[in-house]
């Protein structure tokens, strides 16, 4: 341990981060404004290209970040996705996907895993960062990596801590979210914090690996029950006539006991619709049901239909069905300011629409085009000549790019999921 030690202090430890996506890249970039030579890789080709061209492809990483990270000359590239044999450290952050039964999909850490494990030499330091369930670094990474007769604590190192990452917000980065470390043993914790304190203002170590995977899971687990609690309210209120908006602004009146979630159209990300699941699957090996976690699960995958049996509803109001009815979309991204679209409910949304006949459009300044089936659908323009042929504007995202004046002032009816005209309701402005 001293030697690594050592070499993090002196920040001549050659660092190795796989995956370089949403947050990989941000992880790579800090190690090397730290001092670091950090060796990035991704099988996606196209990444690497446009890095080594000194261009961002994260919506919160500026391109003047990448281009003083490779003037620096610390910032390098695997080549095609292999991972490089002189690594003192290295940082896994590749995706953890569900598969079409809903289970965990581990395939890429696996990949990576077996990599490594040909690779593996005397004071190395493994992080495991992707979001999975309790035990995969315990049960799964450790008997792997020890195969050689390698042991952990002793001859290498190995640790879990879980990403945290805020798209979209100016005012939470890579460095100013606090971290959490759980390695196998207390040396391999100790020399976890010791790398991730080179970058990060706070870290905070867990008594084992299993705790810190778990931590990963609360935190979006408990997202995803307050928004479904909060989306079942607003469905409550909906139907006893209250406007939910004013409710949740008056609760929040209370300074104890009450923290502020909102409705929508549904939850999207990496995180919360999946995290969730990971968990679930995980007790239902040990043969009990996470009946809190999977039903809030399910309120919020029922979301995208609430959303358009309104828009149904509103239209018959109009005299008009939703089969030929001009329905424009504005945003596709799950969350505000974000181009993050996976597991977004505007895509559920749109496809419903679009399967009922309707002439459904979407309008995302950060998302110029997506795949809709086999149809490739382009975001339009809001121009008062767009707004005021459409039979209704439904606002699935608050982009503080939208400019919503105009919206309101030649859209012909309005249903706001997003509450950006502050409970309004009137002949043209319907609310959540």
């Amino acid at each position: 341990m001293r030697g690594l030690d050592k070499k993090i202090s002196d920040r001549v430890a050659k660092i190795g981060v796989v995956g370089l996506g949403r947050t990989g890249l941000p992880l790579a970039l800090e190690f090397v404004e730290s001092g670091f030579t950090v060796f990035g890789v991704d099988t996606d080709l196209k990444k690497i290209d446009s890095l080594m061209r000194s261009r961002s492809y994260v919506l919160d990483i500026p391109s003047k970040s990448v281009k003083r990270a490779m003037n620096s000359g610390r910032l390098k590239f695997a080549k095609r996705g292999t991972i490089p044999r002189n690594l003192d450290c290295i940082i896994i952050c590749v995706p953890t996907p569900l598969n079409k039964t809903k289970d965990p999909d581990i395939s890429y850490i696996l990949e990576v895993i077996g990599q490594i494990k040909k690779n593996l030499k005397q004071g190395m330091l493994v992080v495991l960062q992707s979001t999975t369930y309790p035990g995969t670094t315990h049960d799964l990474v450790l008997p792997n990596l020890e195969e050689g007769g390698l042991k952990c604590g002793k001859d290498f190192f190995l640790a879990y801590s879980p990403e945290r990452f805020d798209p979209g917000s100016k005012e939470y980065t890579t460095k100013n979210i606090p971290r959490v470390v759980g390695g196998i043993t207390a040396a391999c914790t100790g020399i976890s914090r010791k790398l991730f304190c080179t970058i990060v203002e706070e870290v905070h170590t867990t008594s084992s690996t299993q705790t810190a995977e778990m931590v990963k899971l609360l935190e979006n687990t408990f997202r995803s029950v307050n928004i479904a609690l909060i989306n079942e309210m607003a469905i409550m209120c909906e139907k006893l006539d209250i406007n939910v908006w004013e409710v949740i602004e008056k609760a929040s009146t209370k300074p104890f006991g009450f923290m502020p979630f909102y409705p929508g159209p549904g939850t999207g990300g990496h995180c919360i619709p999946v995290d969730p699941q990971y968990l679930s699957w995980k007790l239902r090996l040990l043969d009990y049901k996470a009946r809190f976690v999977e039903l809030a699960g399910e309120i919020n995958a029922e979301m995208p239909e609430f959303i358009v049996r309104k828009i149904t509803e509103l239209l018959n109001k109009k005299s008009k069905a939703v089969k030929n009815s001009r329905i424009l979309l504005m945003g596709i991204a799950y969350k505000r300011n974000s181009d993050d679209y996976r597991e977004s409910p505007s895509l559920d949304i749109f496809g419903i629409l679009d399967s009922m006949k309707a002439k459904v459009s979407y309008s995302d300044p950060y998302i110029p085009e997506f795949k809709s089936g086999d149809k490739k659908i382009k975001s339009v323009n809001l121009s008062p000549a767009v707004l005021s042929k459409q039979d209704i504007v439904v606002i699935l995202t608050d982009h503080q790019r939208f400019d919503f004046e105009p919206v309101n002032k030649h859209a012909q009816l309005i249903f706001d999921t997003r509450n950006v005209f502050n409970g309004t309701r009137s002949k043209k402005i319907y609310t959540l």
